[in-house]
């Protein structure tokens, strides 16, 4: 017997920022259904993609053996392992989410457990055959997940053959996780003199930092007035180059670190440019959201910013910190240019897709 409401599994195996971002709008804005949610932590990656059937078995068994309507569950969760620990979990349709894949994604050279990145890779393979429904928030991270498969097929000794991919590809469709606090027309805004310049990622090496700050040096050296606003999330392991950039660029420097998130979005509106040099973007909502609140973008001609960025704001990657630097130069010279529309992308204009995807998952 079914509850009134039917009821919905949300499994996120590593529940990172954006996992958690996707995942609170996803219950927050459906509540016809009910939902059950079990985030595990977004700790030990390698463990954590590769056990995290045991874990939600020993931590969670009461949970996963109730009867649900429906499994929506992130690519890194072992769904083949945990639908055959508890099959009654097998007997339920699945809709599995890619926020991004491990065939592009740029693994540092001094990490200790590469070696083990076939392991998660290999479980997103799984997990998307065992999928009735098959969703990736960009056309460059799906086309890029099924690149890698095939060539991690042509490389496995069996030879597997990539027909197998079909069957996943037909299940798959491109659902970009929304930008929440949507407002479909909001007002153009006026310049900031100087110039105000953000940059709003993760301090990783994968966003590579020392490409914005190596450009911030040449501008400033150039006698180019600007304010700039350093945001993002920081972990324990944080870049050399936060350092030595706070102490060089003080005096431009108006805001620096994680911001609560209304303060977050102030200073999106109140500032003009935005600027990524990310090695890896699966979607890039901290660019979307940015440009969403009129911040010209200004990023690399790769990964997934091509979808949604035009090409005169896109820089050369072969030279980054000279073309970084000479399409900033323009814009500051010139003027702002017209900032994208990215409404498409807006949960206004994708909730019904989700909801319609949800419900015929469940037929």
């Amino acid at each position: 017997m079914h509850p009134l409401k039917p009821s919905i599994l949300l499994l996120s195996a590593y529940d990172a920022a954006s996992h958690r971002y996707w995942r609170t709008w996803l219950t927050e804005s459906f509540n016809e259904f009910n939902w059950v949610t079990l985030p595990l932590p977004d700790r030990h990656f390698y463990w954590r993609v590769r056990s995290n059937a045991l874990t939600y078995l020993c931590d969670h068994q009461q949970v996963l053996i109730r009867d649900f309507d429906l499994i929506v569950a992130t690519s890194m969760v072992d769904l083949v392992t945990l639908r055959g620990l508890l099959p009654r979990l097998a007997r339920c349709p699945t809709v599995v989410y890619f926020h991004e894949n491990q065939f592009a994604y740029p693994v540092s050279a001094d990490n200790p457990h590469k070696s083990n990145i076939i392991n998660a890779q290999l479980t997103s393979v799984f997990t998307a055959l065992a999928a009735d429904t098959v969703l990736f928030n960009s056309v460059y991270n799906r086309q890029t997940y099924f690149q890698g498969v095939a060539e991690l097929f042509r490389r496995m000794p069996d030879r597997i053959n990539p027909d197998i991919l079909r069957c996943t590809q037909d299940r798959s469709t491109v659902l970009p996780v929304p930008i929440v606090k949507c407002s479909c027309s909001t007002p153009g805004k006026q310049r900031s003199s100087p110039v105000s310049i953000v940059w709003n990622h993760r301090w990783e090496y994968d966003k590579q930092p020392e490409v914005f700050f190596n450009c911030m040096y040449k501008l400033a050296d150039e006698g180019l007035a600007f304010k700039l606003h350093v945001l993002g999330q920081s972990f324990r392991n944080v870049p050399r180059c936060f350092a030595e950039a706070r102490s060089r660029l003080g005096a431009y420097i108006e805001t620096w670190g994680y911001q609560p998130n209304d303060d977050y979005y102030r200073i999106l509106n109140g500032s003009d440019i935005v600027v990524s040099t990310a090695l890896h973007d699966f979607q890039g909502l901290s660019m979307l959201e940015a440009i969403h609140r009129h911040c010209v973008p200004v990023a690399p001609d790769r990964v997934v910013y091509p979808e949604y960025i035009p090409q005169h704001l896109l820089y050369d990657p072969a030279d980054e910190v000279e073309s970084l630097a000479a399409t900033l130069r323009d814009i500051i010279s010139t003027g702002l240019p017209q900032v994208p529309d990215v409404n498409c992308y807006t949960e206004c204009c994708l909730k019904d897709s989700y909801q319609q995807i949800l419900l015929q998952a469940m037929r």
